[in-house]
């Protein structure tokens, strides 16, 4: 039996103030920088740096289920599939492993998925406690006429959702445009009401780190709950070189501020070993608050299976086949 901390759903244990922005200052904006060089030779030592094993590996990875934004972003998504996928939301990883680790009732973080699929979901999860996220505002490419991008996140929260993931206008960060970003991201969250927003940053399509640095400070600024790495669909999606610019960037905020912003690195982590790295960097750089679900989610479907077969080969010393821990 694991000896963790069994918090494993979205319910923040200690209540947090939202961070309702502060106005934009680009003197801040412009004096951030990013030492590319010596964040990616940081970001290389990282898988080697950390190594958990047997029971404490066992933990870290019931706590990783419980940060999973369990996703499905298809354009053959159906109500079926919603629904299976709901159902793996409440019940993650088969009872009689959970039972002999001790973790009955764990959860994943939330379920995330497209407008059209949110009531679904909401009805699918009802009771559970498990919040239910839309991707919004033209997701992927975020350049649906502005108006439709702010009526959309209304239409989600309308329908039921708790969190909406945006996606920010890429030029405006290629052009150096601060405030239009800032003035974008505010309407945004405005328009989300209490539901808490995701900002995607789509860092593959930035150009820099620098670039990534500077659009999380406005981001923040304007009131982002969360930042977020990528749709998932770009070419280039969570790297451990943009988690390091991203956190970092969070710590600053919070250092200045006050107030704490979550982080979300969403698509290319699908291996149990990677979310072990990605724990141990936000416990080395942001500490143990923010390896909560309500601070951190890891934007993945995939790495849930790969999470299973590690814990069924904790409990049972073998590993079995990846039929055997569908995802919906």
């Amino acid at each position: 039996m694991l000896t963790t901390d069994k918090t494993t759903n979205h319910l923040p244990q200690v209540q947090e103030p939202r961070n309702d922005g502060i106005p934009l200052d680009i003197s801040w904006v412009k004096a951030v920088q990013a030492n590319t060089s010596a964040i990616e030779r940081r970001a290389a030592t990282l898988p080697g740096r950390r190594s958990v094993k047997k029971d404490y590996q066992a933990a870290w990875l019931c706590k990783a289920i419980s940060l999973i934004d369990l996703t499905t972003l298809s354009g053959d998504d159906t109500e079926g599939r919603v629904r299976r996928l709901c159902a793996k939301a409440r019940q993650p990883v088969r009872p009689e492993l959970l039972q002999a680790l001790g973790m009955e009732g764990l959860t994943t973080g939330a379920i995330c998925v497209y407008h059209d699929m949110v009531e679904t979901a909401v009805d699918a999860l009802r009771g559970s406690g498990i919040p239910v996220a839309a991707v919004s505002t033209g997701f992927p490419a975020g350049l649906s006429p502005f108006p439709l991008r702010i009526a959309e996140i209304g239409e989600s929260v309308k329908a039921g959702a708790e969190e909406i993931d945006i996606v920010i206008t890429r030029r405006h960060v290629l052009q150096g445009n601060w405030q239009a970003l800032y003035d974008e991201m505010s309407e945004m969250r405005a328009a989300c009401g209490n539901a808490h927003v995701k900002a995607i940053l789509a860092t593959g399509e930035l150009g820099s780190l620098r670039n990534v640095a500077r659009a999380s400070v406005v981001c923040m600024m304007a009131g982002a709950d969360f930042i977020k790495t990528s749709t998932g669909k770009e070419s280039v999606n969570a790297t451990l070189p943009v988690t390091l610019t991203m956190v970092r960037a969070i710590r600053d905020y919070y250092d200045r501020t006050g107030l704490r912003v979550g982080y979300k690195p969403a698509g290319g982590i699908s291996k149990a070993k990677d979310a072990l790295v990605y724990l141990a960097l936000i416990k080395d750089e942001l500490g143990d608050r923010w390896l909560q679900p309500d601070l951190f989610r890891f934007g993945a479907s995939s790495l849930l299976g790969d999470i299973e077969r590690q814990l069924e080969h904790h409990v049972t010393g073998g590993y079995s086949a990846g039929w055997r821990h569908a995802i919906g």
